[in-house]
């Protein structure tokens, strides 16, 4: 799963950005609103956090600018502003979520994946799929119960499939949301990554759909027929 910090306060910006890559997320950062337009209407992210006082463009214009252009990615603002007016026009605006500043970072990971939880459709904290089971909050896998070891690019690769269950996700698709945007991809490690994460889950744990990409979990049924 893959994040855009958008905040100008340096220090504040690297303490999340750590925070949110030892919890397994693939981190970029932004210290300008021009610089975050650009990332978010060029990149695929699962969630933004949002700062509001930011030169050169202000975090409610950027988040009204993405709203008017269709653009659906959780948002969570973080913000010196806490009176209730002003996290009125922050929900008002677009956001998903609201931390007033100062804040405690364990309460904006726990706001970050509640997001990308409810944004998939998943109501339980964890994630399962079939014997497989993933936590988000501790960054845990297990298999039937027992602790599964995974790298950094696997456990993401495994997330973003879990979150995704019963849909298709091509390569390039999985290329995007586990590579922060200043690491070298290639989306021919991502045959790599699948290719472990059955031998440590099973070989059926992550179905190839040939030509089309990876699927973890039951198809979803085309809406409006039985499943």
């Amino acid at each position: 799963m893959r994040i855009l910090v958008v905040e100008d306060e340096t220090a504040l910006a690297a303490q999340l950005q750590a925070a949110l890559e030892n919890a397994g997320y693939a981190v970029d950062r932004a210290a300008s609103g021009d610089r975050a337009d650009y990332l978010a209407r060029t990149e695929d992210y699962d969630a933004v956090l949002l700062d509001l006082g930011l030169p050169r463009v202000d975090g409610l214009t950027l988040l009204r600018q993405w709203r008017d252009a269709g653009m659906a990615v959780p948002v969570l603002v973080l913000t010196a502003r806490g009176t209730w007016s002003e996290k009125v026009h922050g929900i008002d605006s677009g956001a998903d979520d609201y931390v007033a500043k100062p804040f405690r970072i364990e309460e904006v990971l726990a706001r970050t994946r509640a997001l990308i939880r409810r944004a998939h459709g998943h109501a339980a904290p964890e994630l399962r799929c079939g014997r497989v089971m993933l936590d988000p909050r501790l960054a845990v896998v297990t298999l039937d119960g027992a602790p599964v070891t995974l790298t950094g690019h696997e456990y993401r690769t495994l997330a973003y499939l879990m979150h995704q269950q019963g849909r298709v996700v091509s390569r390039g698709e999985l290329t995007e949301h586990i590579y922060a945007q200043n690491f070298e991809r290639d989306s021919n490690t991502v045959e790599v990554f699948v290719a472990r994460l059955r031998r440590k889950l099973g070989a059926s744990s992550i179905e190839t759909v040939r030509g089309l990409g990876y699927r973890m979990g039951r198809p979803q049924p085309a809406k409006g027929h039985p499943a």
